[in-house]
């Protein structure tokens, strides 16, 4: 008898569980969609620790720019919100499969397993799927000969299912003295029974008020703060002056907005507010003079002080054209790291909140040139995945400046500016492969036209930034990017970049390089946290034909850092900027920056 009533119990509480499951249903959340990058596909080469989305393959950012990007968690799809998966789940005049509820294409009968083609013996749920057809005789196949583990189960399906599966069970094992026995389990289990309806009751109304009060069923919001002491000290190398002054504190947020529409495309929309000085300088505070005379020194969170006033930065639109190729539009403030990578997956900060310290430091400061610093920057970025194995992608891009302009500004050369056409802009085109799980390398080409004749580094020496002294200017840049882990510890990554800057209307030309070597060291006394060095030249001027406005040197560019987490959602990054030869020449005294990053995450 004991054996007897064990079997019930196993019976009569399958058979619960599966009216509970059905009761459930409706309550069901839809699970959270995994983040995306979305700029951009990223290495896998990441430090241990670390969480959503690696640090970064995809970069690119500006100088005296109003934005810069903390490049977030994208979605690959939208929250769902209760009342999409009622309407999908639930509704009777649009059910989640139509075909479902006609005639010749019903839930078939099926004796045996083998009997579904897609159901096979390694899958996870093959012997359960197994005993519903073979021991319980239930409904699990479509006349087709298939199961379609895969696809969502509506509320009524479920309800068929059981049914089903109960019939059977009273046909074939039910007596009187077995449905005596379940009332007995019934009346044995009364509370538990009443207490998990009162629990889905209650799951039900929590469901529909966070439903009512929910921010958007399309849209997720996070956001970055940072707070950030740093100082200076040194001689200006353009006059002379002392620059070593006294340690300040500044702060940037970012509200990010990101939103799904399909499911398979993104709006990013990002608000921000800083009252961090662009390199140090604040010329809005007269008989101040803090500004250090170079844009060597300049930091990677710098944005500009908006004295703490809310401004719409990022804007952009991204969806996928099948399967391969994913297209963005930027409408303001845009950057080629938006959707190219960068390959410095340690030190990529999208715009300062991690990695790097320095705006140098992020990446190859050819992927700025003509976005740096001048307003209303918009265009078009495309990324053409062709093997997924290697992830060999080719991206392609053109941003132009004061693109939101209609009508032409003349400048002070003489030359127009503004417009989508015909103005400031640059066109990008690389290739890059991952050749061993452990690597990656890339391939850069940079075209731009400067009428103001500013190449728009955001770093480097004044001469490189304007070799022709303000003339109109075209621009031919390649770059080579690579990075490899060698070790769990070690990691080690690069690039180099060379620019042909054309003055217009002249034969005169310039020569323009950088270079930067780096290393990086994952899980540095603590887990998720990085140690990192960097070794470079930032844009130099080797060659001009116009010989006053040849750099005579090289600087040398310095960078140690230590970014530790102090939980998952705060993280700590103290450094130094150390610079030798500033501007491009050895008759300048050495420059050191100290910075000290704090980056909550929300």
């Amino acid at each position: 008898m004991s054996k007897q009533l064990s079997w019930y119990r196993l019976l009569c509480s399958t058979s619960i569980l599966g009216i509970a499951m059905v009761s459930c249903i409706p309550a069901q959340a839809a699970p959270e969609t995994s983040s995306v990058d979305l700029s951009s596909e990223q290495l896998d080469i990441v430090p241990s620790g670390e969480g959503v989305p690696t640090p970064g393959l995809s970069a690119t950012q500006a100088d005296l720019e109003l934005a810069q990007a903390v490049e977030t968690p994208m979605l690959a799809t939208p929250p769902t919100s209760m009342s999409q998966i009622a309407g999908t789940q639930g509704d009777a005049d649009f059910p989640a499969d139509p075909s479902l509820h006609t005639p010749d294409a019903s839930l078939g009968q099926v004796t045996s397993v083998s009997q579904l083609s897609d159901v096979q013996p390694d899958d996870w749920a093959f012997q359960a799927i197994q005993s519903l057809v073979e021991r319980y005789g239930c409904v699990a196949g479509y006349p087709d000969g298939t199961f379609r583990p895969s696809r969502a189960m509506s509320r009524r399906e479920a309800a068929a299912l059981v049914n089903a599966c109960l019939d059977n069970l009273s046909n074939r094992f039910a007596t009187k003295e077995d449905l005596d026995a379940l009332k007995a389990l019934q009346d044995e289990f009364a509370a538990e029974l009443a207490t998990l309806r009162g629990r889905v009751d209650g799951l039900e109304a929590r469901v529909a008020t966070v439903e009512a009060q929910q921010f958007s069923t399309t849209t997720k919001l996070n956001g970055e703060a940072i707070f950030a002491f740093s100082g200076v000290a040194g001689d200006n190398p353009t006059n002379g002056a002392d620059i070593s002054g006294r340690v300040s504190l500044n702060q940037r947020t970012r509200l990010n907005f990101i939103t799904s529409f399909t499911g398979k495309d993104r709006l990013y929309t990002r608000l921000q507010s800083s009252n961090r000085p662009v390199n140090f300088d604040d010329p809005g505070i007269p008989g101040i003079i803090d500004n250090t005379g170079t844009l060597q020194t300049r930091v990677a969170f710098d944005t500009g002080n908006f004295n703490n006033e809310v401004r719409l930065d990022r804007l952009d639109y991204r969806f996928p054209i099948g399967d391969k190729l994913d297209v963005t539009i930027f409408a303001n403030a845009a950057f080629h790291h938006y959707y190219a990578t960068t390959i410095n997956p340690y030190f990529e900060g999208f715009g300062g909140g991690k990695g790097a310290l320095s705006f140098f430091g992020e990446r190859n400061p050819i992927y700025r040139i003509g976005t740096v610093g001048i307003p209303g920057v918009a265009g078009v970025g495309t990324s053409y995945m062709f093997n997924e194995e290697n992830d060999l992608r080719l991206d392609l891009g053109y941003l132009a400046g004061r693109a939101n302009q209609a009508t032409a500004t003349i400048l002070a050369n003489g030359e127009d500016e503004g417009g989508l056409i015909g103005g400031t802009y640059s066109a990008l085109a690389q290739l890059s492969i991952k050749p061993t799980e452990n690597s990656q390398i890339g391939l850069t080409y940079m075209r731009n036209e400067a009428p103001d004749g500013l190449m728009r580094f955001g770093t480097g020496t004044a001469f490189s930034n304007n070799p022709f002294d303000g003339s109109a200017l075209s621009g031919n840049s390649f770059g080579f990017e690579g990075t490899v882990k060698l070790a769990d510890w070690l990691a080690v990554g690069g690039w180099f970049g060379y620019t042909i800057a054309d003055e217009d209307n002249t034969n005169n030309k310039a020569n323009i390089i950088n270079g930067a070597i780096n290393f990086a060291f994952p899980d540095l006394g603590i887990e998720g946290a990085t140690g990192g060095l960097i070794f470079g030249v930032p844009p130099t001027v080797i060659d001009n034909d116009i010989a006053l406005r040849e750099d005579p040197d090289q600087t040398f560019h310095l960078e140690a850092l230590y970014s530790f987490p102090v939980n998952d959602f705060i993280t700590i990054t103290p450094g130094v900027i150390y610079l030798i030869n500033p501007e491009g020449n050895s008759a300048n005294s050495d420059i050191l920056v100290g910075v000290i990053r704090t980056t909550f995450k929300f």
